[in-house]
């Protein structure tokens, strides 16, 4: 027996018209466990204009019923995290702790969200002009759509939804295919915590149902995470039709360790930054730049670490949860694997192999190992592509020149940290690579809240980037009203004047 997985809309499920499906997974099992409706250009309709009629009341809803919502919302997640972390757990396979954990991230927007009513403060200036005053707003935009991937089923769709909402738009959330549960966890747990019907809508699908967004008349608004390629058709597409988008691409983060760096904490770090989530993080740590003469040492430190990670099925309980659970799908699995045939063919090093993993679960599970490469240059294909797998390259340079040339010049550019114990080299690092987010020995330096979440180069389309303040401007857009209030006793004279109106 499979779940079926439905859309929602205007408060309930319904399995739309399409009459197709795809199987959802559990990665550590490799068995089929739901199956999600793929909606057709009605489906996306349907839910679109839902979205829309309920978009006008709540724009109008007052600032303070909207928040006491948000803050029913965010007690009802904070109580109840273990439920939905265990159902991402089932359909994307991170371990439980790791679900938890995005979760709580996520909820840190929540609770920026539920402060929100500072933020859309407007100005007001008197007699700007003779009788004459001006103020500004921040409105909603409307119908904001939320394309979300696969690796983070709940924290990344609420980057956007709890600020997109508490500013007064309609949001549609098309989560990913591959673990499509969550976002229907959140509609409801939106319904029983007061918001609107139609006020938070679920869209299942997969191209149609992007497109269909993309090009309805009715969505105002584009926030997508994913794939380069992606992005940028999202970003471009979205613009032609006339919407604001904000489209966050790849990535291929690189960990600088300089030689006066703390090697066992640099150790510690790229293990749990390389092959957390098995590597299934936009803002995991893929290449490790080993600034010399420390290579051969910390390449030696990071192998006794990994050697130590155990991979296995991640809804174990805690006192036995391993340390990283499955790939998503037995596809993408085979493609990592394939990256690693190929980084072998290239001729680097081959440190530890993770296709020869013994994992702690079913064996038909999408397993693969923590991988290490030495040896690594930008010629080749584990450097250049985005593996998206437990897959860590680690390039040796002879400078911190070097090092920061090597960064500047990829493509991507969405994180990068770097290790060391020497301030002035910390904070010239900062000044020097052209990334969005950098980490001073911190390896995954995801801000908090109220900073913005967002890359530079081919890690972001549009230019505005996620949650914080930029994100609160992105779900508003600015109204300015200039009025005059005439006193009937001493009104002015009156008589035709074409010129262009003066201030005076």
């Amino acid at each position: 027996m499979t779940t079926p997985i439905h859309h929602w809309a205007d408060g309930a499920e319904f399995p739309g018209t399409s009459g197709l499906w795809a199987d959802v997974t559990n990665p550590a099992t490799g068995r089929v466990s739901g199956r999600v409706a793929l909606a057709s250009e009605r489906d996306a309709q349907f839910v679109i204009a839902s979205a829309a009629r309920a978009s006008h009341a709540w724009a109008a809803t007052s600032l303070a019923k909207r928040t006491r919502i948000l803050f029913a919302f965010r007690e009802l997640l904070n109580s109840r995290k273990d439920e939905l972390a265990r159902l991402i757990t089932a359909e994307h396979g991170k371990v439980h702790s790791d679900a938890v954990g995005e979760i709580s991230r996520g909820l840190d927007v929540v609770e920026f969200a539920c402060g929100i009513s500072h933020l859309l403060k407007g100005g007001h200036s008197e007699s700007v002009s003779t009788g004459i005053d001006v103020h500004s707003q921040r409105v909603p935009v409307g119908v904001v759509a939320v394309i979300s991937p696969f690796n983070f089923p709940a924290m990344v769709p609420m980057w956007f939804f709890p600020i997109a909402i508490a500013a007064g738009n309609a949001v549609v959330l098309k989560p990913s295919e591959k673990d499509p549960s969550a976002a229907l966890w959140l509609a409801k747990l939106w319904q029983e915590a007061g918001l609107p019907d139609g006020v938070f809508s679920v869209l299942q699908g997969d191209k149609t149902a992007v497109d269909a967004l993309l090009h309805s008349p009715e969505v105002d608004a584009i926030s997508f995470v994913g794939s380069t390629p992606i992005a940028r058709y999202v970003y471009e597409e979205g613009s032609r039709h006339g919407k604001r988008v904000q489209a966050l691409g790849g990535a291929k983060n690189h960990l600088v360790v300089l030689p006066d760096a703390d090697l066992d904490l640099a150790a510690d770090a790229a293990v749990n930054a390389g092959y957390g989530s098995a590597g299934e993080r936009c803002m995991a740590i893929s290449v490790l730049v080993a600034v010399d003469p420390i290579g051969d040492e910390l390449v030696a430190r990071i192998a006794e670490r990994t050697r130590a990670v155990v991979v296995g099925d991640g809804r174990q309980g805690e006192a036995t949860e391993p340390d990283m659970g499955p790939l998503v799908t037995r596809a993408h699995r085979d493609r990592v694997a394939g990256f690693i045939a190929a980084g072998e063919a290239a001729g680097a090093k081959l440190v530890l192999d993770g296709r020869d993993v013994s994992p702690r679960g079913d064996s038909d599970g999408f397993w693969l190992g923590p991988t290490l490469f030495d040896h690594v240059t930008s010629e080749m294909d584990i450097y250049r592509e985005e593996i998206f797998g437990p897959v860590l390259s680690v390039v040796r340079v002879a400078s911190y020149a070097e090092a920061v040339e090597l960064i500047n010049r990829n493509e991507y550019g969405n994180g990068t940290a770097v290790f060391t114990n020497d301030g002035g080299a910390a904070r010239r690092f900062e000044a020097d690579v052209r990334v969005g987010m950098i980490g001073i020995n911190v390896p995954i330096p995801v801000p908090v809240a109220c900073y913005s979440f967002g890359g530079w180069k081919r890690s972001l389309f549009g230019d505005t980037h996620a949650h914080g303040t930029e994100g609160v401007h992105f779900f508003t857009r600015a109204k300015v009203v200039t009025s005059r209030w005439i006193d009937p006793a001493a009104r002015p004279a009156g008589g035709l004047e074409l010129g262009f109106p003066r201030n005076v």
